[in-house]
């Protein structure tokens, strides 16, 4: 599964780049996500719940951010195992382009599943996807600009 989108958020590129290699900012961005631990400055364990149709599965896995150009972008990608629920990896490449008085943030994403939760159909799987990866930027968008604050501490 594929997808693709762009967000323009109304602030500089270096705020933008901060916010995205912040673990907080991270952990409160993944829907679902319940704990990021920081193993070093480029890699995460984590622990996200979601629910896909009748399937709720928690996932055990690792983030880990590559390809890094400061204020430009890089390529956040993650695994984890959801135990009788199959498993899930992905990657999103995450490029900022500085305008004016804003930041263009553009993103492609490529996901896979397999185990139980790829027998739910390719059409739930694939909007399910699109709706968490809308979430996790409009969460993004929502801390970046302020409208949301995040409180809990990273491990």
């Amino acid at each position: 599964m594929k997808m693709n989108g762009e967000y323009t958020l109304p602030t500089n590129v270096e705020n933008v780049w901060n916010k995205l290699n912040d673990p907080l900012v991270l952990k409160n961005s993944i829907p679902g996500c319940t704990e990021l631990t920081k193993e070093n400055d480029n890699e995460f364990k984590a622990t996200v719940t979601i629910k896909i149709g009748p399937v709720s599965a928690k996932f055990n896995g690792e983030v880990k951010l590559s390809n890094i150009k400061v204020y430009e972008g890089y390529t956040i990608s993650g695994s984890g195992k959801g135990g009788a629920a199959g498993f899930a990896k992905g990657s999103a490449n995450i490029v900022l382009e500085k305008q004016e008085n804003s930041t263009v943030l553009k993103y492609s994403v490529e996901a896979q599943i397999g185990g139980k939760l790829a027998q739910l159909g390719s059409r739930l799987i694939d909007s399910t996807s699109k709706k968490l990866a809308g979430k996790f930027f409009d969460n993004f968008v929502k801390i970046v600009d302020g409208t949301t604050q995040i409180e809990e501490e990273i491990k």
